[in-house]
C-alpha cells in the first residue's frame, strides 16, 4: 500500500491496480499538465496537476465503493478507471480538446488505444483487467461508468473543491464525504419522463433527505464559473494558446496525435521553438496577452454567430481584421459552447421517490438564467487595436458598437495587476 498526503483529502491510501498504476508513464505525465490550464495567470496559486487530481478522483471512488459495498474485480475496474480518467488529456487541460478532436476525432475520454498499449496495458492485464472494459468506464459507460463519468461523478466532486482551496477561491467548497455517503443506485427509468423511459440498468441518485446537497454541486459549479473557468484573463491565454497550437500544427511536421500526447512543458517549448507561434509564445511567457476588444452578451450575439462552426469562426475573423486594417493574427474571435447544465438532471430520492432535480429544485431554473448571463462572446486583440477591431467586430458579428466597446472597458478591472 502506498499513503500519499494530499492538500484536499488529507491522507490517500492507494493499493491494488492503482498503485501499480500510479508510476506508469502515462500516468506520471499528468505531473506536468495543469489543471486549471492558463488560470495560474489570475490565480498565481492554482498550479495543482491533472496527476494530483487523479489521486483525489481515485481517493473519493474508493469511499464511494466502501458506502455501496462493491468490492472485488468490479471495485478494481472502477478504481483503476478512476485513476486513469485524465490520461487522455492533452496540454493545458481541455484547452487544445477541440482542436486535436477535429483532425483525430478524440476527445480526452477516448482512451482506448492508451490503456490497451503500453505499461498501463500490462498492469491492466497483470490484474486481469480488460483495458477496453475499463475505457468504457472513463467514458461514463454502463452503470459503473457514471461514478466515473456522469452527474453526480467524483471527478466533478474532486475538481471543485480542489480547484477553490489551490485558487483562495471558496465558492467550490462542498461536503465530499456526504456525496459519497449518500450515493445510491436506482431503477433506470425512475425519475425520467415518457421520451426518457427507455433508460438501461440502474442510475446513480442521492438517497432520501439529500436536495440540497445535490443543489450545492450546482452552486458551486455555478460560482466557480465566472471567477475560475471563464475569467476574462483565462480565457484570452486559452485562445491565444489555441490559436498558437492550429499555427505548429500547420507549420510544422507536428501532427494531432502527437499534440495530444505532450504535456505542458512539451507544448511551450514546440511554440517557443516555431518561428510562427514565436511572438505568440513569447506574449504567453511575459503575461503580454492581447485585450478585450468585444465582451457581449449572450442576447446581444446573433444566432449565426452562435451557430458559427470552426471554418465560419476563421471566416469572421478573417472579415474582422480586414476591416480593422490589421493583420489576421492580431484577431480573435472567441464563442463559448451553448451554456449547459448537467448536473441537473442528477437524480435525488424525496419521499421516497427518484426525481431530476431539476424537477425538484426552483434553484436550477434560477442558476439557468445566471448561467446565460455570465456568457459572454469575446474578440480580442493587442491593445493598440482594440478599438479598431471592436468596431470592426461589431459590424461583421451585427453587434452594437457603443455598447459593447464601453462594456469591454467596464469589464476590465485596473486595481490589481492579475486581473487587468
Amino acid at each position: 500500500m502506498i499513503t500519499v498526503k494530499d492538500t484536499v483529502h488529507d491522507h490517500i491510501e492507494i493499493d491494488g491496480v492503482a498503485a501499480a498504476l500510479l508510476d506508469t508513464p502515462a500516468v506520471q505525465r499528468l505531473r506536468h499538465v495543469k489543471q486549471l490550464g492558463t488560470v495560474q495567470l489570475v490565480y498565481p496559486s492554482a498550479n495543482h496537476t491533472r496527476f494530483e487530481h487523479s489521486l483525489g478522483v481515485y481517493h473519493l471512488a474508493s469511499r464511494a465503493l466502501d458506502h455501496l459495498g462493491i468490492g472485488g474485480k468490479q471495485a478494481d475496474r472502477i478504481e483503476a478507471a478512476a485513476m486513469l480518467h485524465d490520461v487522455g488529456h492533452g496540454p493545458f487541460s481541455h484547452n487544445l480538446e477541440a482542436l486535436t478532436h477535429r483532425r483525430t476525432g478524440k476527445y480526452h475520454d477516448d482512451v482506448d488505444e492508451l490503456l490497451a498499449t503500453g505499461e498501463v496495458g500490462a498492469v491492466l492485464r497483470e490484474y486481469d483487467l480488460d483495458p477496453d472494459r475499463i475505457a468504457g468506464l472513463v467514458a461514463g459507460e454502463g452503470t459503473y461508468g457514471q461514478l466515473v463519468s456522469g452527474e453526480l461523478d467524483v471527478d466533478r466532486m474532486d475538481y471543485l473543491v480542489r480547484d477553490a482551496y489551490h485558487t483562495g477561491v471558496p465558492y467550490g467548497t462542498i461536503d465530499t464525504e456526504r456525496f459519497v455517503r449518500e450515493l445510491t443506485f436506482v431503477d433506470g427509468d425512475a425519475g425520467d419522463g415518457p421520451a426518457e423511459s427507455t433508460t438501461q440498468g440502474p442510475r446513480l441518485a442521492l438517497d432520501e433527505g439529500n436536495v440540497q446537497t445535490a443543489e450545492s454541486l450546482l452552486l458551486a459549479r455555478a460560482l466557480m464559473n465566472p471567477v475560475v473557468y471563464t475569467h476574462h484573463v483565462a480565457r484570452i491565454s486559452k485562445a491565444m494558446l489555441r490559436r498558437a497550437a492550429s499555427e505548429l500544427l500547420d507549420a510544422t511536421a507536428t501532427t494531432a496525435p502527437a499534440l495530444r500526447r505532450m504535456d505542458d512543458h512539451d507544448f511551450l517549448a514546440a511554440i517557443r521553438a516555431c518561428p510562427e507561434t514565436a511572438e505568440l509564445s513569447r506574449r504567453y511567457d511575459e503575461r503580454d496577452l492581447y485585450k478585450l476588444a468585444v465582451w457581449a452578451e449572450y442576447g446581444d450575439v446573433p444566432d449565426r454567430v452562435h451557430e458559427a462552426d470552426h471554418t465560419t469562426a476563421v471566416g469572421l475573423e478573417r472579415e474582422i481584421a480586414e476591416e480593422a486594417g490589421v493583420d489576421r493574427e492580431h484577431v480573435i474571435l472567441d464563442v463559448p459552447s451553448e451554456p449547459s447544465m448537467r448536473e441537473s438532471t442528477a437524480r435525488v430520492t424525496v419521499n421516497g421517490e427518484v426525481r431530476r432535480l431539476e424537477r425538484q429544485s426552483p434553484l436550477v431554473s434560477a442558476l439557468r438564467t445566471a448561467q446565460r448571463n455570465q456568457w459572454r462572446l469575446g474578440v480580442y486583440a493587442p491593445a493598440p487595436a482594440t478599438d479598431r477591431v471592436g468596431r470592426a467586430a461589431a459590424d461583421v458579428l451585427g453587434l452594437n458598437p457603443d455598447a459593447l466597446v464601453s462594456e469591454a472597458r467596464k469589464a476590465m478591472p485596473t486595481t490589481l495587476d492579475e486581473f487587468e
